[in-house]
């Protein structure tokens, strides 16, 4: 149902939840489990403050029972330096329609196995279909997590952040500066991981593969830059890069060479 005020909202969760100004505390979280769905529900498809309380208090509760957006990026560094078993995976899930009953099932699954790290993703092109906003893809996923029980570190990736060849090509200032924006609003809304994809930039037309990936590179380099200029402190956003589009042909090693040394070097001293 979907509350008329806020107050309303409020007082559906009387002795679950307390909130005194800003601050939340949870009084029974087996109530809660059952009441969340309820919060869910407002954080999806109500308006306004309603909508934006639910959206708030979701977060908060998450945060006091230990369910909490993270970066993925030590993990994988310690994978990088050999510190974690060969066997490790993290699995990547596409979450799209449905997000809260799918995102359950997941939960659910982890719980079940035993699952550490685990990646809840949405693509720029996602967003656009399902009609899902960044904060309330977080709401969706943060309240599967409290109605199921899981606690830990939640990895939220914006997957394929995509700079379009056509809109490059018509105003390049003006694509990049919307995939920038896209990386802000999902940075505040929870999300620590980013995948960033200038793939679609890359030109086989040339003969050198500096000069095919030269655009890649170069893109990927600004925005690289733009997110440590403005990811929240103490967090280094996961990030990760693209070099060839989906099609065509597959990737080569040489590509992947091309456009690290490219990378490497407009990002300079710059953590990647």
């Amino acid at each position: 149902m979907i509350a008329t005020s806020v107050e309303q909202l409020l007082n559906n969760l009387e002795g679950t939840v307390q909130v005194k100004a800003d601050r939340v505390s949870v009084i029974d979280s087996r109530s809660l489990q059952l009441k969340v769905d309820s919060i869910v529900y407002n954080a999806v498809f109500a308006e306004g403050l309603v909508r934006d309380t639910a959206r708030w208090l979701l977060w908060e509760l998450g945060q006091q029972l230990g369910i909490y957006p993270s970066s993925i990026h030590e993990f994988y560094m310690a994978a990088g330096r050999g510190e974690l078993p060969k066997s490790c995976t993290v699995p990547a899930i596409n979450v799209r329609a449905m997000n809260f009953n799918t995102s359950r099932a997941v939960f659910r699954a982890a719980n079940e196995l035993s699952v550490g790290a685990l990646i809840f993703e949405i693509a720029r092109s996602e967003m656009g279909y399902t009609d899902q906003r960044p904060t309330e893809y977080v709401s969706s996923i943060l309240g599967a997590a409290i109605k199921e029980g899981f606690r830990g570190p939640l990895f939220i990736q914006g997957d394929h952040f995509q700079v379009s060849a056509k809109g490059f090509a018509a105003d390049p200032g003006a694509e990049v500066n919307a995939v920038k924006d896209l990386i802000t609003e999902s940075i505040s809304a929870g999300f620590y991981n980013i995948d960033i994809d200038t793939s679609t930039l890359v030109d086989l037309s040339f003969d050198s593969l500096d000069d095919q990936q030269r655009n890649n590179y170069r893109v990927c380099a600004d925005i690289t830059r733009f997110v440590r200029q403005i990811e929240p402190e103490g967090i280094t956003i996961s990030l990760g890069g693209e070099i060839g589009e989906v099609g065509g042909h597959n990737s080569t090693v040489p590509e992947l060479h091309a456009f690290m040394r490219g990378y490497n070097y407009k990002i300079g001293d710059l953590q990647g």
